[in-house]
């Protein structure tokens, strides 16, 4: 509430002034009781108008006119203090509604006009007894033709001028406004664009340190299967042979140096593309140089595939040569198929042994390899089959294929 007054402190300051001015002005002009009434009254209600002029426009414009009207009525000579309506003809421009600039804008010429009625009606009056010589006025009347004229062109700019001032300011306030609020609408599309693109980077962060976390998985979890089956292979080897235990020992060291080469080679390009594999052959071999029994099968034409589709290709069957390793049993071969039918789809199925704590397929490899195929529009398929005294598990990979470097 205080910071509400202190707001109107200008407004009334200036209405206080004007009521001074005025009621000096009608005690001075004032010839009887009555017509310093009528006068007073005129002074306190124009200092009014000026106060309103800036918070209430409107009301303000209202109240000049109200004013003006009795004042035209009662027959109240015009009164120099009435030259603050200028104030309210500022006000109405800079701060109206726009109703109130166009009423205002009217209001201007009628009452210029009306100014015209009463100075060649009845001269000015009071303003000439303050003056100090009552017939200077009507002199200047008499002996102009073109008073009437005059007096328009007067008072139209004594308060088109202010008026004028007050709308300029008007329109550059709103062209200010305008500009602070392109400026900020600028300022939220830049900041837009660089939380869209702190996003982006995020997101590509996240899906490189996925596509790293899978390709180490594969990795390190293929080699470290093949080493493993490798060395539990040299437990059953004859004590007598040693040529066949350093044959073991030196595969195990061998399948180490390239599980490290490819750990060091996947770090190094975590910008950078997958590096192409060996080929898939390769993994059949390696799987093989583990002790464990491979059958191999492909159908059909095999065809090159652009690198990212091989890479898919490879680590897909690598995950799923792990898988086996890991799960399947070593008295019973590894089956692998390719068939090139449109697509390639690769199918590794072992048999595992029976076990009542066995879960359904599941897991981060699985996951990742569904990603991979997912990402270049293939599917993947995992199925397990009690039977008997074991159970199968076939994993199924359909990879979509394209002309190499298409």
């Amino acid at each position: 509430m205080t910071s509400d007054w202190r707001a109107w402190v200008p407004d009334i300051v200036a209405a206080a002034v004007v009521a001074v001015i005025g009621l000096y002005e009608a005690a001075a002009t004032g010839s009887v009781p009555e017509s310093r009434v009528l006068l007073a009254f005129v002074a306190v209600g124009t200092a009014a108008a000026v106060g309103l002029s800036r918070r209430l426009p409107a009301g303000a414009l209202a109240l000049v006119w109200a004013v003006c009207g009795l004042q035209l009525l009662a027959g109240v000579d015009l009164m120099l203090v009435q030259v603050a309506i200028a104030a309210v003809a500022f006000g109405t421009a800079r701060w109206g509604s726009t109703a109130t600039v166009w009423l205002s804008a009217l209001s201007i010429p009628v009452a210029a006009m009306i100014i015209t009625v009463i100075v060649n009606s009845r001269g000015l009056g009071g303003l000439a007894d303050l003056a100090g010589n009552a017939s200077v006025v009507d002199t200047i009347r008499d002996l102009s033709t073109t008073w009437q004229v005059t007096a328009a062109v007067m008072g139209m700019a004594t308060l088109g001028a202010p008026w004028l001032v007050g709308l300029a300011l008007r329109f550059g306030d709103r062209a200010r406004r305008s500009k602070e609020s392109q400026q900020a609408a600028e300022e939220d599309a830049a900041r837009a664009v660089h939380e869209t693109e702190q996003a982006r980077e995020i997101a590509r962060l996240r899906e490189d340190q996925a596509r790293l976390a899978n390709d180490v998985h594969d990795v390190v979890g293929h080699s470290l299967a093949v080493i493993l089956a490798q060395a539990e292979s040299g437990q059953y080897l004859d004590d007598t042979d040693p040529q066949a235990m350093k044959e073991t020992m030196a595969k195990i060291a061998t399948s180490a140096r390239t599980s490290l080469r490819d750990v060091r080679q996947v770090l190094a390009d975590t910008q950078q593309p997958s590096a192409q594999p060996a080929g898939l052959d390769t993994l059949v071999d390696g799987v093989r140089a583990s002790g464990h029994e491979v059958v191999s099968t492909e159908i059909g034409t095999p065809r090159p595939l652009p690198p990212e589709l091989e890479v898919v290709a490879f680590r897909v069957l690598q995950e799923m040569l792990t898988n086996a390793i890991k799960h399947g049993r070593r008295d019973s071969p590894v089956q692998v198929e390719r068939h090139w039918d449109g697509e390639l789809r690769i199918e590794v199925r072992n048999v595992v042994a029976p076990s009542p704590f066995a879960a359904a397929p599941g897991g981060a490899g699985l996951d990742g390899m569904r990603r991979r195929l997912e990402s270049v529009g293939g599917r993947l398929d995992v199925r397990r089959r009690d039977e008997g005294d074991g159970a199968t598990f076939t994993a199924t990979a359909w990879v979509p294929v394209r002309a190499g470097g298409a």
